[in-house]
């Protein structure tokens, strides 16, 4: 802390290529923060997945259909505590662009399976004793001013009721703020069921819990040989496994991010080093008087690498704490989080971002720092 007055005065020796270079420190921190922000949005459901829950789908594509007879015989598996079904609706609230993401499933089971979904005891009686009564995330019910009471009309992009329409009316009996899950909404399967026109007595997929997640895989093995060379073939897999394969279907978020962290820090590295490889060499005389005056090598070497991680540790922290803004500013947006319920800057990138500003000095710093070990007082006083 001694020195660091040194370094302050070193850095402000070029004004404007030192801002320069914090700048896009700055912007490059920035863009990483966004990066994993959005990673995390994208995959963050992997993380918050149940260890315990299982989900059964059809083994050619999860929008193909299962027998609804499916679910009492995987009921029956031994370590199956319980299953409900999960069939999606498609859900569309007055125009296109409004789309709600909306399932059938059973009530009882439903809240057994996902626990995280709490509700109230009236809430949840309500709910189960009302066969067109929904539950709503706190984020589209705000999105759309829906209150407990009211009878929204829900358009199906796939399903069409009795009447030879495609809009349900569904009563909202709760409004729940789940941490995964904040937008989606909830209605009975019996209530779909007897009403479409077509697609009876099948369900989507099937979501169960199992007593000791030890066990889940040969479970899940035991689910899919029950089913095997059926016409419905199923495949079983852990609700983690199954939300890291949704979000793929966009790519491989985690090689993205990693791709083109790579290519900006490179490009970040090698204006680090241009910057500091012209202030040593400026420098050249002041750095020998320094070993004149007593400074051991080691120090003056010590005060170039310190003079570059400062650098790079302060743009980064700027960097990261601007990504931290932008992110909470984001998600206090209904209409994103509607679709990324989990978009938050990931604490961990915190870390990542330390780790990566020292190594960035570091390496930004090596062959000047080399330089400066090596320089002898005389040969450099010569040259100046």
């Amino acid at each position: 802390m001694k020195y660091l007055h040194l370094l302050w005065a070193n850095l402000g020796r070029k004004k404007l290529r030192t801002s320069l270079t914090l700048a896009s420190i700055v912007v490059a921190f920035l863009l990483f923060g966004i990066l994993r922000t959005m990673q995390a949005a994208l995959t963050g459901g992997v993380e918050l997945a149940g260890v315990d829950r299982l989900i059964t789908m059809n083994k050619v594509t999860f929008i193909q259909p299962l027998p609804e007879s499916y679910l009492t015989r995987v009921r029956g598996v031994d370590g199956v505590k319980v299953a409900t079904p999960y069939s999606w609706f498609g859900g569309v609230y007055q125009d296109d662009r409004n789309q709600v993401f909306s399932f059938a499933v059973d009530p009882e089971t439903f809240l057994e399976v996902y626990p995280e979904y709490e509700l109230t005891d009236e809430e949840r009686k309500a709910w189960i004793g009302d066969r067109a009564g929904a539950i709503v995330g706190q984020a589209t019910a705000e999105k759309y001013g829906w209150n407990v009471g009211d009878t929204i009309p829900l358009r199906s992009s796939i399903y069409s009721n009795q009447d030879g329409t495609q809009i349900w009316e569904m009563n909202i009996r709760a409004i729940f703020s789940a941490q995964s899950d904040s937008s989606s909404l909830f209605f009975h399967n019996e209530y779909l069921d007897e009403g479409r026109t077509f697609g009876r007595d099948t369900i989507g997929m099937i979501v169960l819990r199992v007593d000791d997640p030890d066990r889940s895989l040969e479970i899940a093995n035991r689910i899919d040989s029950m089913f095997a060379n059926s016409a419905f073939e199923t495949k079983t897999d852990n609700e983690s496994a199954f939300m890291q394969a949704w979000a793929n279907q966009m790519g491989n978020i985690g090689a993205l991010v990693t791709a083109v962290a790579t290519a900006v820090f490179f490009t970040l590295l090698l204006v680090i080093a241009n910057t500091m490889g012209q202030s040593v060499r400026e420098r050249t005389n002041e750095l020998a008087v320094l070993k004149t005056i007593g400074f051991a090598r080691g120090s003056v070497t010590g005060l170039v690498l310190a003079e570059s991680m400062l650098l790079t540790i302060l743009g980064a922290a700027i960097g990261l704490a601007l990504a931290n803004v932008i992110a909470v500013g984001l998600s206090n947006v209904p209409a994103l989080v509607q679709y990324f319920p989990t978009l938050a800057l990931p604490p961990s990138t915190f870390v990542v971002g330390a780790v990566l500003a020292i190594v960035l000095g570091a390496l930004a710093s090596a062959l000047p720092a080399t330089q400066a070990w090596q320089l002898k007082i005389v040969d450099a006083l010569r040259r100046t």
